[in-house]
């Protein structure tokens, strides 16, 4: 989980790439993830 604190308001594509780099394939540069990921914050 991200800290509150760490974590800018609101979210960027490049944050959440940053966060996720070294934890999942980056063979498609986690494009559908990060997608996923600021559509949520928004909901």
């Amino acid at each position: 989980m991200i800290e509150s604190e760490a974590r800018p308001k609101p979210l960027t594509a490049e944050f959440v790439r940053e966060t996720l780099s070294g934890n999942t394939c980056r063979c498609t540069g986690y494009q559908g993830i990060v997608q996923a990921v600021l559509a949520a914050e928004d909901s």
